[in-house]
């Protein structure tokens, strides 16, 4: 679909909702995405959500909980109703739209770019990243979800079993045998480690799944959480594995790492255990991020070999028990 049928999609979509209109292109990737003005002089986001990745009721509960943080204080964009006062729309051609409010802030940065800022401002933005995480954590514990609540599951079977949620990334087509042998084997040693975790009272619920630097805006003080797309049930060390997987390379990904742990454990202290694990959440992120590419990327794009280079990098450094980051 070009853009200017999109943008028809996206003006179909407005009627809607009271007052939402003039959708400007902000981004298409998974979904597709629109600034629109909204009643009372307030910005939105309008979304056109993929074909046939969330099926409605997923769709259904992500807004729903999103919903429900708004309710309870957290700045996270808010659905917003339709006229018939419903969370999202079919359009004509079957597709679901959905509007948010508008939330402020930068992205944090940018992937596959260096961050800004001194080690130590570094730092203090992630370890605002890192509360943020551990309020959605708290928050989303309090909250009491409905029966038909459906999100896809991020467990040991979603990242790792036969069929995974974001595809099998040891089944790569790109990765040679050497590499493919070391994606298995990776594979092999992180469902032992989940395993054993799981079995000792690892801690699990909603997750958000997503935690990339674009989907993290910051106003200087404040981190907030944007693109609850992928959410759904896991291991909430993989959000703190996620953010940190995009900082790999980056000069002080020690300070990085002890800002968004210092963050977290402002509210949910995280035990010898949890940290043990934390680097294995953070090569399963590189993992999935290669099956993710799967169906999403053609043949010889760029990115393919980068998120190859970056798994087999990081699944060699913690299948030999090297140190990823150290905290301080």
């Amino acid at each position: 679909m070009n853009d200017a049928e999109v943008l028809t999609l996206a003006r179909e979509a407005t009627g809607h909702w009271t007052g939402c209109a003039d959708p400007r292109p902000i981004s298409h990737r998974e979904n597709a995405v629109f600034a629109v003005n909204l009643p009372d002089a307030c910005r939105g986001v309008l979304r056109l959500h993929r074909r046939s990745y969330q099926t409605e009721e997923a769709i259904r509960s992500e807004l729903w909980w999103m919903d429900a943080l708004a309710e309870v204080g957290l700045g996270v964009p808010r659905p917003q109703r339709t006229v018939d006062g419903a969370l999202m729309a079919q359009l004509a051609d079957g597709r679901i739209a959905s509007v948010l409010s508008w939330v402020e802030g930068q992205p944090i940065g940018t992937g596959g770019e260096p961050l800004d800022g001194t080690p130590d401002e570094q730092m203090r933005r992630y370890a605002s990243v890192g509360r943020a995480v551990a309020q959605l954590h708290v928050a989303t514990d309090r909250i009491t979800l409905p029966l038909w609540f459906s999100r896809p599951h991020w467990d040991i079977d979603g990242l790792l079993g036969p069929a995974p949620f974001w595809s099998r990334f040891w089944d790569h087509p790109a990765a040679s045998e050497a590499e493919a042998i070391l994606l298995q084997e990776a594979r092999r040693y992180a469902r032992e480690r989940l395993s054993h975790y799981a079995a000792r009272g690892a801690d699990q619920g909603l997750i958000h799944a997503d935690l990339l630097r674009e989907n993290i805006l910051h106003d200087g003080h404040h981190a907030r959480l944007i693109d609850f797309d992928d959410s759904g049930f896991g291991f909430r060390l993989y959000d703190l594995g996620t953010a940190l997987a995009q900082n790999l390379e980056e000069p002080a990904l020690d300070a990085i790492a002890t800002g968004l742990i210092e963050g977290y454990a402002t509210l949910r202290p995280l035990t010898e255990q949890d940290l043990a694990m934390l680097p294995v959440f953070v090569m399963l992120r590189t993992l999935a991020s290669v099956g993710w590419t799967m169906p999403r990327l053609a043949p010889g794009d760029p990115r393919i070999r980068a998120y190859l280079n970056r798994a087999v990098r990081t699944a060699h450094a913690v299948l030999e028990g090297l140190t990823l980051f150290r905290v301080a």
